[in-house]
C-alpha cells in the first residue's frame, strides 16, 4: 500500500469515527483492496461496516442485486452498474456511505470503447447515489490501475465525510 492510500485511509477512519459514520465498499476490479486499505488502520471497526467483493457478474447480481439485464445491456464496466452496486451495498449494510468500483485493470480485456484502465466509481450517501464518475488510468500496469482506483475511491469516501 502506498503512502497516499495509507494517509487517505487514516483520515477516513479519523473523520468517520468523529462523525459516527459507517462505510461499506462494493468492489470488482480492486478485489477488496479498498476494504483492505481501510481495515489496515487501527480503530477501523468504528467506521468500516463491511465489504462486498463482486468480481463476477453473477456475484454482482447475487450479492448486490444488480440486474443481469442491466449488466448485459450496459456492460459490467458502466455508470449504471457502478451505481447499482453502490445502491445494493448501501441497502445490504448498516453504512451511511457506500462506494463502488468496477473496471478493467488489464493487461487484457479492454476494447476501443472501454480501454484497459477504465474504471467507473459510484458513491451513495444516506441511500442516495450522489456521484458516478469514470476515470481512465491509461498506460500503467494492472497494479497501477488498481492503486489509482483505490486512491480515487478513498478520495470519494473522504469527500462524503
Amino acid at each position: 500500500m502506498n503512502r497516499k492510500i495509507e494517509r487517505l485511509a487514516a483520515e477516513i477512519i479519523a473523520r468517520g469515527t468523529a462523525a459516527g459514520r459507517l462505510v461499506t465498499t462494493a468492489e470488482s476490479c480492486t478485489g477488496g483492496l479498498i476494504a483492505g486499505a481501510l481495515t489496515e488502520v487501527p480503530g477501523s471497526s468504528a467506521v468500516f461496516d463491511r465489504g462486498f467483493v463482486t468480481y463476477t457478474n453473477d456475484a454482482k447480481s447475487e450479492m448486490l442485486g444488480v440486474d443481469h439485464g442491466l449488466i448485459a445491456s450496459r456492460g459490467a464496466v458502466s455508470a449504471e452498474v457502478a451505481t447499482a452496486m453502490a445502491a445494493g451495498a448501501f441497502l445490504r449494510s448498516d453504512a451511511h456511505i457506500a462506494v463502488a468500483v468496477t473496471g478493467i485493470a488489464g493487461p487484457t480485456g479492454g476494447t476501443a470503447d472501454k480501454p484497459v484502465g477504465t474504471v467507473w466509481f459510484a458513491l451513495a450517501v444516506e441511500d442516495e447515489v450522489i456521484r458516478a464518475e469514470k476515470r481512465v488510468f491509461a498506460g500503467g500496469s494492472r497494479r497501477f490501475v488498481r492503486e489509482r482506483t483505490v486512491e480515487t475511491a478513498l478520495g470519494l469516501i473522504r469527500s462524503a465525510l
